[in-house]
């Protein structure tokens, strides 16, 4: 430093290098306003690709809904082998968007509102005999009781849905995915699905009902995620979308990380994963009748990856609904958490889709369940750090379900 004396030998900086510094200092104030408009900014086009990603993973799920209620009219219609086949099929086709909708749950929206349809739609696990015979009782369930329920209406299959206990489940994918499978009675080292036959549906007691109970669940399953897009849709206007962009980006975004750090750490890694794991029960899984908990897991953990990469792959396999993301966001605050939740979000991820299929065979086998317990782990260490993410943004996150 150049440096010059006065009268009384006081030392002072040259008036030109006290210049600099102010600019530097001014030049540094610049740049964390800039930082701060910036990121106040994208948090406002994150709020945008999410709302965007939402309408089209739930119009997904409404087209192969579908498709699925065509294959099961058409089953239903001329009862054979093949048709069954499809409308299974078309079950588990169905199934694959759905599943990454999971990511949307717990984040104020309307799928878990008071009056939404959620508990219409995935509810699980159901108590079978509730809806159709089960081994040992073969004049058991909604299906097998016209005396009761002499006339099937889609009224009656929702206003029975949950009632008189949470495992009476009555409607929704589940409901339907036991008409097509039946029980799963088969030992997890089979690795086989529910055995139903489709002569269920043409000369078993009470066939015309049990199809007639298919036909009104797949309505009912098309009405109820109809609702969900038309609540996300852009072009339908007082709609909860509307409501979902009016928000003030850091509630929109609290909400947003608040469901899928409750997905990852508590719902997913918990309730999905390690309950089934820690009861060795094929019976808590998602879909024990047709096999496709494996499906459910890894589609849920996609269905985060979805949210905070900004990305969704719609069901062509090659569309994408694209912009602004999360992961956009922390890394223009600190690059090194971005660069580590990335980095978990892959390894949470990768563990999933290591655990083997099925998964009641994954949680029974002892050489297998080490590798379904370390996804449990991972996905609880996401969770943990989409809520230091919200930390990050100044916001409060909690993912303890």
């Amino acid at each position: 430093m150049l440096l010059v004396y006065t009268s009384c030998d006081k030392v002072e900086p040259e008036p030109e290098i006290v210049f600099k510094d102010k600019i530097v200092e001014v030049e540094k104030i610049v740049e964390k306003e800039v930082i701060v408009e910036s990121v106040e900014s994208l948090k406002v086009d994150v709020q945008e690709t999410y709302a965007n990603v939402v309408y089209k993973n739930y119009k997904d799920s409404y087209d192969l809904a579908l498709v699925l209620q065509s294959a099961i009219n058409s089953f239903v219609t001329a009862p054979s082998a093949d048709g069954f086949t499809a409308a299974k099929s078309a079950w588990f086709a169905s199934r694959e968007p759905y599943g990454q909708t999971e990511a949307f749950r717990f984040a104020s929206g309307p799928i878990d509102a008071e009056d939404g349809p959620e508990g219409l739609l995935n509810a699980w696990p159901l108590d079978e005999s509730y809806i159709d015979y089960v081994d040992g009782s073969e004049m058991s369930g909604i299906v097998n009781d016209p005396e009761t329920y002499p006339t099937l209406s889609k009224g009656l299959l929702a206003s029975l849905n949950e009632a008189g206990g949470d495992a009476n489940i009555s409607i929704g994918y589940h409901a339907i995915e036991y008409l097509l499978w039946g029980q799963d009675l088969t030992k997890p080292s089979d690795k086989q699905r529910g055995l139903r036959e489709f002569t269920d549906f043409t000369t078993q007691v009470n066939a015309d009902r049990r199809g007639e109970y298919l036909n009104i669940s797949s309505e009912l399953l098309i009405e109820h995620l109809h609702s969900m897009v038309i609540a996300w849709d852009p072009n339908v206007s007082g709609n909860f979308r509307e409501e979902f962009l009016a928000l003030s980006a850091n509630d929109a975004i609290t909400n947003i990380l608040t469901g899928i750090g409750t997905l990852s750490k508590s719902e997913l890694a918990g309730e999905r994963i390690f309950t089934a794991y820690d009861n060795r029960d094929q019976e808590d899984e998602h879909s024990c009748f047709s096999d496709n908990t494996h499906r459910d897991t890894r589609l849920n953990a996609i269905g985060i990856r979805n949210v905070l990469t900004g990305c969704y792959i719609q069901k062509d396999g090659i569309s994408k609904v694209t912009g602004a993301s999360l992961i956009d966001l922390i890394n223009l605050v600190d690059p090194t958490f971005g660069e580590n939740i990335s980095s978990q979000m892959n390894v949470a991820l990768s563990a999933v889709n290591n655990t083997a299929i099925p998964f009641d065979f994954a949680i029974s086998d002892d050489n297998e369940r080490p590798k379904v317990l370390t996804a449990v782990q991972e996905l609880r260490v996401l969770g943990d750090m989409i809520a230091e993410l919200g930390t990050k943004l100044g916001l409060s996150v909690n993912t303890d379900g």
